[in-house]
């Protein structure tokens, strides 16, 4: 008779248990779906691939789901979650070689009538449009605070550092936690992590990425040099291509390994290299990691004009074009939300 009450009270208990759980799993979507975008951001800044970020941070929240029935609110969700996704990233690159721009490669600048040189073996770093990791437009501070997170000169200079440091600095520089945070999410030492953010420091100021390369929002000026950029492709006026660069700009375009130091150097670059002639190279504006972009495409014999690359810009404070990355991964344009290809009586830019 015991027995069967003590059964009964275990069955009881049980079912409590399940009851519990399933509640609990209801909450999921509505506690942790709001952190997806920022999560993406996280994983980006980790992997250098927009498409690595995202199947991530699915990993992060099916490693989630299943754990959520035991989180017992020690930390907030989002740290929860941040401290997941961490893991997952980690995992993840364990053997994988990280993901430069053709100027991280360690070689001199190219010159312009260089033969051009592809690199299939090499994982590129790739662009990540705005709405997957950008910041909420309601909130200034979060924005400016973003864009710099996200920029590619910063994401690049993430992908000099060891995965761990990586994670150390992301946490600690741009998460803002504290170092006894880090060291538990890792599973480490504050020594460690003090020791590690150090040396992640001293790397990062040898690719000299400064705080003030990303404006919170285009002044009326850059957005008109803009327009003459476009117009200039359009056109292949060289000359005005030419007279929007600084000086000292750097043109990159991953797959190809070469890169292009000075204005005058890029010129010839598009002059000499640049397939399209005028009224060839139409442009397609959309943004990527916080800076102004362009989806350029090329005529084809038929007249219709089909992906050619993704221009990436960062502006100097004087409204110059300081560096810019063209992406030859044509995956990228559905990426980003670009058409597939643009009509034979496309009529320019207007």
């Amino acid at each position: 008779m015991g027995g069967t009450a003590q059964d009964a009270t275990m069955t009881e208990v049980r079912e409590m248990t399940e009851v519990r759980e399933r509640v609990s799993m209801e909450d999921f979507p509505e506690a942790t779906d709001g952190f997806r975008r920022e999560l993406t951001a996280h994983c980006y800044r980790m992997t250098g691939s927009i498409h690595d970020a995202e199947d991530l941070v699915q990993e992060t929240y099916l490693r989630a789901w299943r754990a959520y029935a035991a989180f017992e609110g020690r930390s907030s969700v989002r740290t929860w979650l941040y401290r997941i996704a961490t893991n997952v990233c980690l995992t993840a690159l364990e053997g994988k070689d990280r993901r430069p721009l053709p100027a991280g490669l360690g070689a001199p600048s190219s010159d312009a009538a260089d033969r051009l040189v592809e690199s299939a073996e090499v994982s590129w770093l790739e662009p990540a449009p705005d709405p997957l990791v950008a910041g909420d437009a309601s909130d200034p501070a979060t924005i400016v605070a973003e864009r710099e997170s996200i920029r590619l000169a910063f994401v690049a200079a993430l992908q000099h550092l060891p995965a761990r440091q990586r994670a150390v600095l992301i946490l600690r520089d741009v998460l803002r936690w504290k170092a006894a945070e880090v060291a538990e999410a890792l599973e480490t030492t504050e020594a460690a992590v003090n020791s590690a953010l150090q040396r992640a420091h001293a790397q990062i100021a040898k690719a000299k990425v400064s705080q003030d390369e990303a404006p919170a929002e285009l002044d009326a000026a850059q957005l008109e040099m803009l327009d003459r950029y476009v117009q200039a492709f359009w056109d292949k006026d060289v000359d005005a291509i030419v007279g929007m660069l600084t000086r000292d700009a750097i043109w990159e375009m991953p797959p190809f390994t070469g890169w292009y130091s000075g204005a005058e150097n890029i010129g010839r670059l598009i002059d000499t290299q640049c397939p399209g002639d005028r009224h060839d190279m139409p442009m397609v504006a959309t943004s990527a990691n916080g800076q102004p972009a362009f989806g350029l495409y090329m005529r084809q014999p038929d007249g219709t004009f089909t992906p050619f690359h993704l221009q990436v810009l960062t502006l100097d404070g004087k409204g110059g074009v300081a560096h810019v990355a063209a992406f030859f991964d044509l995956t990228l344009f559905e990426t980003f939300g670009l058409p597939a290809s643009l009509p034979a009586d496309y009529a320019g830019p207007t």
